[in-house]
């Protein structure tokens, strides 16, 4: 059978025995993608990206939403990234994809101009301890906050991610080491406003705003994800924050079908962007279930019909 557009996920969500909040939530936002897109008109179907059954030669698009196992399974996920990005089209681009995937592309953003926090990067196999990173991060690159936060360039849901205070560094060397022995670093200022105000995620849909989140953390933590206890509110977004997260998707290489935009007040007061996701970000379709619409519609005229 041909499909105009493969909805991917990851094994685990296929069909779950035991299904928890957690998953509910994945489980209703990808029926209202694959309901949209069938309301275009479109032939649709769901699968986990390592169906090892599926022809991607079958399908026009594969669009990526809740692939959340690829950081675990990176080395295996690359591989098939590649291989069927010869068989069939990404939404995102696979252009875009190889981009964003390495959180070195906020290097590349903050070369555009763009504000993001100050940040360095340590590479693989780097022989730098964590004492030298950071003193070098205070010489070099500004840095003057109390504490830092120590993170993986190609990571989700928070993995090994650490806060450092300026008095537990030592205490950090070891597995700061071992990571770096596998994979590539960033060591950036701690932003102390997103503990006390949260993180802003917005929705935008082709260079069009359509929705945002208040994502607070849970008391005594840092992490805004639900993963760790934070929690999703409604927001409704100023004139400026909406400009700012358009200026974002726009200084991409090239204009993302969907993005979200996660910023925040940085310590200077000023709006900084903590993530630009457009891979296979969660977009909260469940609070505003019509941005389903705008997705499916976006994604028939700008990939489909272009083609026509």
């Amino acid at each position: 059978m041909e499909y105009d557009v493969v909805v991917l996920t990851d094994h685990r969500y296929v069909a779950p025995q035991k299904k928890t909040p957690y998953i509910e939530n994945v489980l209703q936002e990808d029926h209202l993608v694959l309901k949209a897109l069938e309301n275009q008109g479109l032939k649709a179907i769901r699968i986990s990206w390592d169906d090892p059954d599926f022809d991607w030669s079958t399908t026009q698009y594969a669009l990526f939403r809740t692939t959340w196992d690829y950081f675990d399974r990176y080395v295996e996920f690359s591989e098939w990234l590649e291989k069927a990005s010869r068989q069939t089209q990404f939404i995102n681009s696979k252009e875009l994809i190889y981009w964003n995937i390495d959180k070195h592309y906020l290097q590349d953003l903050s070369n555009a101009g763009l504000n993001i926090p100050r940040t360095i990067f340590i590479e693989k196999g780097s022989t730098e301890t964590l004492v030298e990173a950071i003193a070098k991060a205070k010489s070099e690159h500004g840095f003057m906050a109390d504490a830092y936060i120590l993170k993986p360039c190609v990571s989700g849901a928070a993995r090994h991610t650490y806060k450092i205070g300026q008095d537990r560094i030592v205490d950090h060397e070891s597995i700061f080491q071992e990571l770096v022995a596998n994979e590539s670093m960033m060591l950036q200022e701690f932003q102390h406003n997103i503990v006390s105000e949260g993180e802003i995620s917005m929705m935008v849909f082709n260079g069009e705003f359509s929705h945002a989140v208040l994502k607070i953390a849970k008391p005594g933590d840092f992490r805004v994800q639900d993963d760790f206890g934070g929690t999703v509110h409604d927001y409704s977004p100023s004139a400026e924050q909406i400009a700012f997260a358009k200026s974002m998707v726009h200084a991409a290489p090239e204009l993302p079908i969907y993005a979200r935009v996660d910023i925040f007040r940085d310590n200077e007061g000023n709006w900084a962007l903590a993530e630009l996701e457009i891979f296979e970000p969660e977009l909260w379709f469940r609070l505003k279930p019509e941005a389903a619409n705008m997705l499916a519609r976006n994604i028939k005229e700008k990939c489909l019909l272009d083609e026509v």
